[in-house]
């Protein structure tokens, strides 16, 4: 064999067995990662929350760490739900902070398909004698039933802190109330102001981000949710 050939099929035959070994380091690198997981989920208070998307093909990444929820959200929209527990349904006040890096641009909060927002938390309400029989795991379910009332607390949008606003979607069924940095809300304050109802009891939390309208990108961190 010509010594030129002779050399270069030495080199294939050395980059095959460099290629395997960086194939089977990948893949014990991706094992370990996957057996932190886990560990990484049960540590944090979001773990056991379930995302409701709006569309087949995307959906924002969520990611569960001990601080708190991570959010990316490019050009995509979805949230996590969960129910509350019994014991927390007579909740007056909750407290949260929250944090975004790379935000959307400012919008319209009340225009039904330009209201992206960086992040919103979501209070879902019903009345106290409907408690048992609208009990459910599913958000758009619970969100159906026309008795239900949101309010809606937003990082983001063109408006004054504080405002409360008609939401495109749920009409007379929920309130955004327009807010920045960390916060203590009132639930049972901000709840008779939109609604001028009483005797409703807190049903489930929910989480979005919302980026799909601008085609932009958020990243953005939310801490527990401290109900009281």
């Amino acid at each position: 064999m010509n010594p030129f050939f002779s050399d270069i099929s030495h080199i294939l035959s050395r980059l095959d067995i460099l290629s395997g070994i960086l194939l089977q380091i990948v893949k014990w690198s991706l094992a370990f990662s996957l057996a932190l997981l886990p560990a990484t989920a049960k540590s944090s208070e979001y773990s056991g929350w379930k995302e409701q998307k709006f569309s087949l093909f995307s959906s924002n990444d969520f990611v569960a760490a001990s601080d708190g929820l991570h959010i990316i959200s490019e050009g995509t929209v979805s949230l996590l739900w969960s129910a509350v527990p019994e014991d927390k349904r007579s909740s007056v006040e909750a407290v949260w902070s929250w944090e975004v890096s790379t935000s959307v641009p400012p919008t319209d909060l009340t225009v039904k398909g330009g209201d992206d927002r960086n992040i919103a938390v979501y209070f879902v309400f019903a009345p106290k004698d409907q408690v048992e029989e609208l009990a459910t795991d599913s958000v758009s379910m619970m969100l159906n039933k026309p008795t239900m009332k949101v309010l809606m607390y937003v990082y983001g949008g063109d408006h004054d802190r504080g405002a409360f606003l008609e939401t495109p979607y749920l009409g007379e069924q929920g309130k955004t109330i327009v807010l920045r940095s960390s916060v203590l809300v009132n639930l049972a304050q901000d709840f008779k102001k939109a609604f001028d109802l009483q005797d409703f009891r807190l049903m489930g939390l929910a989480i979005s981000a919302d980026s799909d309208d601008t085609k932009s990108k958020i990243v953005a961190k939310i801490s527990p949710i401290e109900l009281r």
